[in-house]
């Protein structure tokens, strides 16, 4: 069962991305950047689904920090984050999420 972290300050996002997904997928949940780092020492997740706008350390940082890392450089990341039009290589997920959106993107992103 391929692994999923969701990294969102919100208790909400983290409830719905959970219930939407771990009937296929192992979900793990994660308040900030902080804690997915430390998580990270002992797991190494299929996707990672990162907020943006977070205390601490927000998900462009957390990326960067991602990709100089070596053993989490190749994972793939989408930003969730409720600002439409954002571009680049990475992938984004515009909040408020649906959960069919959600499972759809997921399955795209893992594929």
């Amino acid at each position: 069962m391929k692994t999923i972290f969701v990294v969102d300050d919100a208790d909400t996002n983290l409830t719905m991305a959970k219930e939407a997904l771990e009937e296929n997928y192992r979900v793990l949940t994660m308040p900030s950047a902080a804690k997915m780092f430390a998580v990270l020492g002992k797991i190494i997740p299929d996707l990672i689904l990162l907020d943006i706008e977070m205390p601490e350390m927000n998900g462009f940082t957390a990326l960067e920090k991602l990709r100089q890392n070596e053993q989490t450089a190749n994972i793939p990341v989408a930003f969730l984050t409720a600002h439409s039009g954002m571009s680049g290589a990475t992938e984004f997920i515009i909040k408020p999420i649906s959960k069919p959106a959600l499972q759809s993107r997921v399955a795209e992103l893992l594929k």
